[in-house]
């Protein structure tokens, strides 16, 4: 009797173990080790390379540079946006396994609209391979799956409530850095401001081994005779080492006849080792283009920026500390 119980137990934990890996196998369509759920890397660290496609025939290569990130083997990629894609590389996880009948609904969309996620380690390895769709009904959680897999799944990052897929979509100059001037001051050896139309504020400053000097832009405007003030031309460098841009607009339909007018000032930096960047600020949104006294004021401006050629939408609260006029540079 005590032994036909141990084989009655022996064979009900047998058939415990089958029906578990029939549902495994069933539920995944994918092997008991579930290597198509495994979508992150969690090691940030070893990923050398992120290459990401969608539908409409967009491509971005994704590099490591030291700390930081290029993209397309050209720019430098957009710190914020990056910490977002990576932030759901190495947290993304298994939502829950849909529903059979779901399954025709969720490839479709993968197959349409799915965005292509490779992940490179070092010496060019492939880590990992997958889809990225649409969301559920109720936006929490997102569609994926693993390439060479048959079964999607719905994922989520643990700390987000919404649709994953934002953080893959980002698509040209989306990824790169909008930053308009990051210079430290100490590298810094020639500045120069213009205002067509307020020549008595425009100026040039120039280092001299330790001390600055600062000049009018145009020989028509009188020199200041009063002291400089000390100290005022390294507080205005100082202006310099993080300057950011609100968007691109390098696709902007009246770029060609908004850099055409005059603008409200050119600003030429250049550094010890040679480098310059010219920014031409274009008024962009008036706020009081008619003040009773005093130059116009705008809320944003349209930057021409050489020598990348781009086009970039900056608001005056952020670039103002970089206009400055002749006079203040001098002991009221």
């Amino acid at each position: 009797m005590k032994r036909t119980n141990q084989i009655l137990l022996i064979v009900l934990a047998v058939l415990a173990v089958l029906t578990a890996v029939f549902f495994l196998v069933r539920n995944g369509n994918s092997t008991v080790e579930g290597w198509d759920r495994d979508f992150k890397v969690e090691d940030v660290s070893s990923i050398q390379k992120i290459f990401i496609a969608d539908r409409q025939g967009h491509q971005t290569t994704l590099e490591r540079s030291g700390e930081a990130w290029v993209y397309n083997g050209q720019f430098p990629a957009n710190p914020v946006v990056m910490k977002g894609l990576l932030e759901a590389i190495s947290t993304v996880e298994l939502q829950y396994i849909p529903p059979a009948s779901a399954t025709p609904t969720m490839v479709e969309d993968l197959a349409s609209n799915g965005i292509k996620v490779e992940i490179y380690g070092r010496k060019d390895k492939l880590l990992k391979t997958y889809y990225v769709g649409g969301s559920t009904p109720d936006e929490r959680g997102t569609f994926m799956i693993m390439e060479g897999s048959n079964q999607p799944y719905v994922a989520q990052i643990p700390t987000m409530v919404g649709n994953l897929r934002m953080r893959y979509a980002a698509i040209g100059d989306q990824w790169r850095d909008k930053t308009l001037f990051r210079m430290p001051p100490a590298d810094i050896d020639f500045v120069s401001v213009e205002y067509p139309k307020m020549k008595n504020r425009s100026f040039v400053l120039n280092r001299e081994g330790e001390t600055f000097s600062i000049r009018p832009f145009y020989e028509v405007t009188p020199p200041i005779a009063r002291p400089y003030k000390q100290g005022s031309a390294e507080n205005y460098l100082e202006g310099f080492r993080g300057i950011v841009a609100e968007a691109y607009e390098n696709d902007n339909p009246l770029r060609d006849t908004i850099t055409q007018r005059l603008p409200f000032s050119i600003i030429t930096v250049r550094t010890k080792s040679g480098e310059e960047e010219v920014v031409r600020l274009h008024p962009a949104i008036s706020r009081n283009a008619y003040m009773e006294e005093g130059p116009p004021a705008f809320e944003h401006y349209l930057a021409e920026v050489s020598p990348n050629n781009d086009f970039m939408l900056v608001q005056d609260r952020v670039v103002t500390r970089i206009l400055w006029g002749y006079d203040f540079f001098f002991v009221k």
